[in-house]
């Protein structure tokens, strides 16, 4: 089971490079347990996702320096929803940039899903800062993955009814790769269009995510709000997530020494488990974890407990 809850010790805004027009990004950052405990940086999903209470509780807070932030244009981060600016390449600099502002030498990466793919491209970039990562239902980015969740002929197969509730709006010519046409939506002039965008495809989301939804319901109190959510992440879905020229796999070589558990669902239906198995595949050194009757959501029990307890054997292991 997941720690008690806890509240932050600490907050603050860390602000970034200046935007066209003026303004920058300004990056939410947090910290809870133990100011003297092992650093971990907790990267969350999306992209366009954000931060949540329960996010906090995966540690033991007397071990753990525990750092959360929202991605730009995410959660708490400003400006909301912004583009401009936005790519992995920005976040990783972000994270060095937080790493350098709380002093820290080294610290422990723990993502899930896009969290996952971004502390993998952190990690090859900046591997001797990396004591050791943790990642559960691991993305991989790339064309196909991305496709899986917003093309035909992927989860599309096992949820047709809910597919058809996607793409129903939208002309017969789009309905097969429907990632383009809601994005015109999202940036469509009329908010009432935007928005009716966005809940659609956080439904259809949000229906593939979960694989026994009478366990576990998402906070849905905590910021950021559907349009700024979908925005970035189609941004990200038809940029490749930014890293298709240097697709991860290819680069397991550079992360080969840092110590990694990977925890993925049997039955995760976003990140087909496929996908560590290639990256096990690829980079034999990982302890790779299958729970058997999970899904996606970290807040299944079976994924939570996998989690914690991963988590656990870590601060032994550290210190």
């Amino acid at each position: 089971m997941l720690y008690p809850e806890i509240e932050p010790y600490q907050t603050y805004y860390l602000q970034r490079e200046t935007l066209e027009g003026g303004g920058h990004h300004q990056i939410y950052v947090e910290e809870c347990g133990n100011p003297d405990g092992i650093p971990v940086l907790f990267l969350h999903g999306g992209p366009g996702s954000g931060c949540r209470p329960q996010h906090r509780c995966y540690f033991n807070p007397d071990k753990y320096r525990i750092v959360l932030f929202d991605q730009r244009g995410c959660g708490r981060s400003t400006p909301s929803g912004e583009l401009q600016n936005n790519s992995t390449d920005f976040l990783i600099g972000d994270m060095e940039a937080i790493r350098g502002e709380l002093g820290i030498e080294r610290w422990v990466l723990f993502g899930g899903s896009w969290g996952a793919t971004l502390a993998l491209c952190y990690a090859r970039q900046y591997p001797e800062q990396v004591k050791s990562m943790i990642l559960r239902g691991t993305f991989l980015g790339r064309r196909s993955d991305i496709e899986w969740v917003y093309a035909e002929g992927g989860a599309s197969r096992l949820f047709p009814d809910a597919w058809q509730k996607l793409v129903a709006p939208l002309p017969e010519s789009q309905r097969q790769k429907p990632l383009r046409a809601y994005f015109d939506k999202l940036s469509d002039p009329d908010e009432e269009v935007q928005l009716a965008a966005a809940q659609t495809l956080n439904g259809w989301e949000g229906t593939i995510v979960m694989m026994r939804d009478h366990e576990f319901e998402p906070d849905t109190t905590q910021p950021p709000g559907p349009l700024a959510h979908s925005k970035i992440q189609l941004h990200y879905a038809l940029n490749d997530c930014f890293i298709s020229k240097s697709p991860l796999l290819d680069s397991v070589a550079d992360i080969a020494e840092i110590p990694t558990v990977v925890i993925h669902g049997r039955y995760d239906l976003v990140c087909p488990m496929q996908q560590s198995w290639q990256l096990k595949q690829a980079w034999p050194q990982i302890d790779l974890r299958i729970i058997p009757l999970a899904g996606h959501a970290a807040g299944e029990p079976d994924l939570i407990e996998a989690l914690v307890k991963a988590t656990d054997e870590l601060a032994e292991t550290l210190s």
